[in-house]
């Protein structure tokens, strides 16, 4: 087999392809053949040595990756409801850059008919980042109105088609014209282009008493304006830090992510009481002992995908022997929907 080990810190060059022996299935676990492998932000971060579960759960070496899609090829004592052969899709905490893994059962699922591989690898990570963000801890209802920062993007998408399904009006912020019926197909009734508008009055003029839910994993450029701009009893659901990383070269500077972490917003509880808004924060990857939540944002994934309620991404492939260039491309900014490396 084949996978991608980085083996210290650093730009696009550790992105190291190594030959390494087939694992086998333990206990409970079965062995995929993997044939796409969906790539997230949060896979940059692990490359730059900046992602605290990676360094808590792995350490260095580590192979990066949360989603994979294939053919089941082996299954270890115990497993009950997969057999050799079947397609599936699967989670993993790291791991997933190889063409060949053992994942525990619980952590794999069938793919709805009609998607390919590519297509469904792109789903698990942003998906379940959606629902959870939207739906466990953000309780947006019908007829709340929703702003959603990098509209365009995996996770952007993805919330804008939850949101139309709640019933929820939705602004989708984009950063770029090409991005702008991206975010429109995805559900956004509203997209400010912020490259050629200003963002802040734009979200006024949607919405002039304020957002009742606002998902920003932006980081210290928009948290502070996000939060302003909740109506009373709104949400701030914060799950990512990119304004504070490169957009291109791929190595973090110190100081630069020094000056970004003086810049984050500091919310403080008697506040938050007195406006009545609340800042909610989350890292799936500190969740996978909940067997729960997996199944409950998969099932609420796959659902919708079975029935129509939700489309996959849009998705652009990459050799498993480009893994730089997706990177590079992600961190870009400019991409649209989901990355996916074909092996």
């Amino acid at each position: 087999m084949r996978k991608v080990v980085i083996h210290r810190a650093g730009g696009y060059e550790r992105l190291q392809l190594e030959e390494a022996a087939t694992p086998e299935p333990g206990p409970g676990e079965l062995r995929i053949a993997v044939a796409a492998i969906g790539v997230n932000y949060a896979d940059c971060v692990i490359r730059m040595g900046l992602y605290a579960s990676a360094k808590e759960y792995v350490g260095w070496p580590i192979t990066p990756g949360f989603e994979v899609a294939g053919v089941v090829d082996a299954v270890g004592e115990g497993v009950t409801r997969w057999a050799v052969g079947s397609p599936v899709v699967a989670v993993t905490r790291f791991g997933g850059y190889a063409t060949s893994l053992c994942v525990p059962e619980h952590q794999v699922f069938a793919i709805p008919a009609g998607l390919s591989f590519a297509e469904i690898a792109g789903v698990p990570a942003v998906y379940m980042t959606a629902w959870y963000a939207l739906h466990a801890l953000a309780h947006a209802r019908a007829g709340e109105t929703v702003l959603v920062h990098s509209a365009a993007g995996g996770v952007g998408g993805a919330l804008c088609q939850f949101a139309r399904l709640a019933g929820c009006r939705t602004i989708g912020v984009v950063g770029g014209p090409h991005k702008v019926e991206a975010a429109r197909a995805a559900g956004a009734d509203v997209v400010i282009d912020k490259s050629s508008a200003p963002l802040w009055p734009g979200v006024e003029a949607a919405a002039p008493g304020g957002v009742d839910v606002a998902c920003d994993a932006n980081g210290p450029d928009t948290l502070r304006d996000s939060y302003r701009h909740l109506a009373p009893g709104g949400r701030l659901v914060a799950y990512g830090f990119h304004s504070m990383l490169p957009r291109t070269g791929g190595k973090p500077r110190l100081w630069r992510l020094a000056i970004n972490y003086l810049r984050t917003p500091w919310f403080s509880p008697l506040a938050l009481t007195n406006e009545n808004r609340a800042v909610i924060g989350f890292n799936l990857s500190y969740l996978f002992h909940r067997a729960d939540r997996l199944a409950e944002g998969m099932g609420a994934a796959l659902g919708g995908l079975l029935s129509g309620g939700l489309r996959p991404p849009p998705v652009t492939t990459y050799a498993l022997d480009d893994v730089a260039a997706a990177h590079r491309d992600l961190e870009s900014g400019r991409t649209v929907g989901k990355l996916v490396l074909l092996t």
